[in-house]
């Protein structure tokens, strides 16, 4: 396990490992599969669980404290991930950032730690898409969650709101689903609201990019097949979450086949649902949910 903990840790080949291990290529290659796929089955169960109501509500009373977005059950986000380009799949992988990735789709809590994730789609496709068919977007968008009942937001009393998760433009607004504005015409009342909901959706960007200054292996292009990267990432995941949980910073999949792969959605009411929900978040950040300036003296 030591050349393991050394491959994910400093992305160096298996080419240059094999001269320092005396080891042959292709047996630590297969090595460090088969230890991904270990650490995966492992700790799966115990560091990245199905979340239950109970553990959704927790998640969601970290976000009001640390980021003052209330009723907030997770960030979402996708993070391209370097690879090489497999032979005979075309365009398949290369995004449009111009090189060649595989899709790491995730949602993301306060503690900077992975609730879910999705990981093996074309580097090509859209966030949007990617997330729509994962079978987490699928549970979503067709209300198969076990995420809590509608809620009171702090200091109010008058309309409960739905538990909600936050993103940014690139993804479809829903009841269960937050968007920032967009960006032409807006009011101070929707500025507000963006930067809140950017305060909050900002925990995703912050678990990728310590995700890969921690197992560097993510920064270099990942010289292997998609499904052998595929193992590779879940694997940096996993270690990331057991990481998080015991290195004592606080801030600053679930596995796919617990989840069901041919749920259908349907129509447009959860698109307009989200409107009156996003609405009603951004007058609450300007009345009872405002965060009051504070001033220090030097």
């Amino acid at each position: 396990l030591f050349f393991l903990n050394r491959y994910l840790s400093t992305g160096t080949c298996f080419k240059a490992l094999q001269f320092d291990f005396h080891i042959g290529k292709s047996t630590i290659a297969e090595i460090v599969r088969e230890a991904c796929t270990m650490i995966w089955t492992i700790l799966q169960p115990l560091e990245m669980p199905q979340p239950t109501t109970n553990q959704w509500l927790e998640i969601a009373g970290t976000f009001y404290s640390k980021t003052n977005f209330p009723n907030c059950l997770g960030a979402i986000d996708g993070k391209h991930i370097r690879c090489r380009n497999p032979r005979n799949s075309g365009s398949y992988y290369f995004n449009y950032k111009k090189y060649f990735s595989i899709i790491l789709m995730a949602v993301v809590d306060a503690n900077l730690s992975f609730v879910v994730i999705d990981v093996g789609a074309y580097g090509r496709e859209s966030d949007s898409n990617v997330f729509k068919e994962c079978p987490f977007g699928k549970k979503l968008y067709s209300g198969q969650l076990n995420i809590p009942e509608p809620a009171y937001l702090p200091n109010t009393q008058n309309v409960v709101q739905p538990y909600v998760f936050v993103a940014d433009e690139a993804f479809a607004l829903h009841k269960n689903l937050l968007r920032p504005y967009p960006g032409r015409g807006l009011t101070d009342k929707r500025r507000i609201f963006n930067y809140r909901l950017s305060r909050a959706r900002r925990t995703v960007e912050c678990a990728f990019g310590v995700l890969s200054n921690k197992w560097r292996v993510l920064h270099t292009p990942l010289l292997v097949e998609p499904d052998f990267a595929n193992e590779i990432i879940k694997a940096c995941c996993i270690l990331h979450n057991f990481v998080r949980q015991r290195d004592g910073i606080n801030f600053d999949d679930m596995a796919t086949s617990q989840l069901v792969d041919d749920l259908e959605v349907r129509g447009t009411a959860p698109r307009t649902q989200g409107l009156q929900v996003r609405d009603y978040f951004s007058d609450y950040f300007m009345g009872p949910g405002a965060v009051p300036f504070q001033y220090t003296c030097i």
